[in-house]
């Protein structure tokens, strides 16, 4: 067996990283509680809709009728990547190893100087507090880039707007798939990437949506059997439906040439932070709920 220059192996090395990253991470179960309660407020705050989002439940039939067939096109090309996503992960998964190097740095920078996060089970063993820093810095992120991403492609209105929709589609993909990471849970299973469209689904849905898809994630991490599995796979298309409803609406706005700048800048960006959000709160949810099955 290889030896480090100290004289330790590198099985001992990663197994002593192991038990420090556990004993970082030893929360009480009165402050994860405190958290996941956090989280039901959260949850019951969504039950009501801004007079904006309420706008979008407008029939998409209207929708069909305005929006020019080009970007009817490039919306149905978007749910079919969509669909790929779920059953290869195709382009749309993020680099693992640059974002368990941002989460080691984020950890070191919350004073946890012996953090070594070189997979995503070792993330999975990091503070709550550590997670949650390095998902909002992220979240802030992705948000600047899509405003800026937004206004670029709003410029000219109908012309550009088609480039927006793939390119939105991919920003909000992989700011979930980081999410997932920073609380230890791996993009690349299928699973996840079911979960991951759902947290889509769930940011875009109105009242009853969101409903419906708290009452399915909320026991999520038990359909283990195969089959549900291959249930859930099979049903991508009535989540992609609900999102593409909702997501066209917003998009007539920044048909406007000039003007869809604007548009463009504020929608992208509230559509980036409604995904975050989502996606860090169930995220967030279910490492809490491992957390306390753990500690009895």
């Amino acid at each position: 067996m290889a030896l480090n220059p100290d004289g330790t192996s590198a099985f001992e090395e990663n197994t002593a990283s192991l038990r420090e990253l556990q004993r970082y991470a030893q929360e009480t179960r009165r402050q994860l509680e405190t958290e996941l309660e956090s989280i039901a407020r959260w949850e019951r705050d969504q039950k009501d809709l801004w007079f904006w989002e309420k706008l979008g439940r407008i029939p998409f039939m209207l929708l069909d009728k305005l929006t020019p067939q080009a970007i009817q096109k490039k919306i149905g090309q978007a749910i079919d990547e969509l669909g790929g996503y779920v059953q290869t992960g195709g382009r749309y998964l993020v680099s693992e190893k640059s974002m368990l190097a941002s989460l080691e740095r984020t950890a070191k920078e919350a004073g946890y100087e012996g953090a070594s996060v070189a997979t995503v089970a070792q993330a999975g063993e990091l503070p709550l507090a550590v997670m949650d820093r390095a998902a909002d810095r992220l979240a802030e992120s992705r948000k600047k880039i899509a405003a800026v991403q937004g206004a670029t492609t709003g410029f000219g209105g109908l012309f550009t707007l088609a480039v927006d929709i793939p390119a939105l589609l991919g920003l909000s993909l992989k700011v979930l798939q980081e999410t997932a990471i920073c609380y230890g849970f791996d993009p690349n299973d299928p699973r996840e990437r079911v979960f991951i469209v759902k947290c889509l689904q769930f940011s875009s849905s109105d009242i009853v949506g969101k409903k419906a898809v708290l009452e399915e994630l909320a026991t999520y991490d038990g359909a283990t059997d195969g089959k549900q599995l291959a249930s859930q796979l099979q049903g991508w298309r009535e989540v992609i439906t609900t999102y593409r409803d909702n997501f066209g609406w917003k998009k007539l706005f920044q048909l406007v040439p000039v003007a869809g700048m604007l548009f463009g800048a504020l929608l992208n960006k509230s559509t980036v932070n409604d995904v975050a959000e989502a996606g860090k709160m169930m995220y967030r949810k279910r490492r809490i709920i491992r957390r306390l099955g753990h500690l009895e």
